[in-house]
């Protein structure tokens, strides 16, 4: 099954993206288009009508949030069609300028991204609708930015929101960075909030606020018992964390909650020995 839709948020379009060899995708993701630029490329599996939607739209200018291949599976392929620039993070540059591993679920859900040469940002970024700041906010990859649209009260979340409460994080996610970005993204002025797989036209800093109390919660709740000498397997039995087995064991472990609990013990250590 395909899935190709577009909604309009406000001024801004989503296009909600889906792929699966049958049946319905287990997970779409959005890229937004404005003008001629677009945020974000969708999974490489939907390269058919990404392209079709970059020739459509005639975009010229691509601003990658990070690295992963359901962001940027489509760079590479609209760079040559349209001869588009495309943008990203220091690191995002080095991350995409070879190609990346994967694990097999990841080619499998996605597909992979083509490397390419990412350019740097430029000075000021204009769009439609006003300029556009790159906001850092590392966490969910070390390498995530968010991007602000001042005027419209827009931003571009990537995957620094996701869902309220989360279920299960990647083994290489840094949930103290996560926090310290969420707080970072609550100090700019935005009602719309341009999640990559749950957008929010409205109350988007609420959103951000509920994800962040999580966050918290959890962080503060782990640490706890960590300073009374509990293991981390100890810790997820303690704090009833639930784990979906079917996740972890299709993603080979990549993804879990427990991954969540080992992330804030890393962060915590880390913290206390820099």
């Amino acid at each position: 099954m395909r899935i190709c839709k577009e909604y309009a948020f406000g001024k801004v379009k989503g296009f909600k993206l889906g792929w699966s060899p049958v049946g319905p995708p287990l997970m779409t993701v959005y890229c937004y288009r404005l003008g001629d630029l677009m945020v974000d490329t969708g999974q490489g599996h939907m390269r058919k009508e990404v392209l079709k939607i970059a020739k459509d739209y005639n975009i010229k200018r691509i601003f990658l949030t990070h690295h992963h291949e359901d962001h940027s599976g489509n760079a590479a392929a609209i760079k040559r069609a349209n001869r588009a620039g495309v943008f990203g993070h220091s690191l995002t540059r080095s991350k995409m300028a070879v190609a990346f591993p994967i694990l097999p679920y990841q080619k499998y859900v996605w597909g992979k991204s083509q490397p390419l040469m990412l350019e740097a940002f430029p000075d000021r970024i204009e769009t439609a609708l006003g300029e556009m700041v790159p906001v850092p906010t590392p966490g969910h990859s070390k390498d995530h930015t968010a991007y602000l649209l001042k005027d419209a009260g827009v931003l571009f979340s990537g995957d620094l929101y996701l869902a309220d409460t989360i279920k299960y994080f990647r083994a290489d996610e840094d949930l103290g960075a996560q926090i310290v970005s969420l707080r970072r993204v609550l100090d700019l002025d935005f009602d719309t909030l341009l999640c990559s797989h749950f957008p929010r036209l409205e109350n988007g800093k609420r959103r951000i606020e509920k994800k962040l109390a999580f966050l918290e919660t959890l962080y503060g709740d782990v640490i706890r018992l960590r300073e009374k000498g509990y293991a981390a397997k100890r810790i997820f039995k303690a704090l009833n964390l639930r784990e979906d087995y079917l996740t972890k064991y299709f993603c080979f472990g990549n993804v879990s909650m427990l991954n969540g609990v080992r992330s804030i013990i890393r962060h915590h250590q880390d913290s206390k020995a820099s």
